[in-house]
């Protein structure tokens, strides 16, 4: 199917749009981290660890959270930080947005298994409603990685735009 003239300048500006609201949103999730101490050095990361393992992680992540990751966390911490922020840098700049995508992409993913299992029992559906929170975020990065989100309203285009190939 080919796009009108008319929408694809605008799909690229909507595209745009979520990258810079997702990039914002990852850039308050960092720099709290960031130029705080609470999540990296005074157990807020263990706190969150501890709690996914409380209220259910899929069974597969409960080994991988206890054995590794909380014996590193706060290596893991700083690179949670750190990670979140430059994600929100690049994807609210338009730089290595596709690069700053599978990197948010595979976070989403394995906070996903690390927090949202509803039960071994639990109808197909709920799986789904359990992962809202994060699976909305994994399928925005998913969105960046198929379009160019940075076409429009990035470092990269002139004057914020760049010429859209159709």
């Amino acid at each position: 199917m080919k796009l009108s003239p008319n929408a694809a300048p605008a799909n690229a500006r909507a595209l745009a749009f979520l990258r810079i609201c997702v990039g914002i949103l990852f850039l308050v999730f960092g720099q709290y981290k960031v130029f705080g101490t609470q999540f990296t050095l005074h157990g807020g990361f263990q706190f969150w660890i501890n709690k996914f393992l409380e209220d259910g992680a899929y069974p597969f992540m409960v080994p991988v959270l206890r054995g590794f990751v909380l014996p590193h966390a706060t290596a893991i911490a700083f690179l949670v930080a750190y990670g979140e922020l430059v994600i929100g840098l690049a994807l609210v700049l338009g730089l290595l947005v596709r690069p700053a995508s599978v990197f948010g992409l595979l976070y989403m993913i394995s906070l996903l298994f690390s927090a949202n299992y509803p039960g071994a029992h639990a109808p197909l559906w709920q799986y789904f409603g359990a992962s809202l929170d994060h699976s909305v975020l994994a399928l925005c990065f998913l969105s960046f990685l198929i379009g160019d989100s940075s076409v429009e309203w990035s470092l990269l285009s002139r004057g914020g735009q760049r010429k859209i190939q159709s």
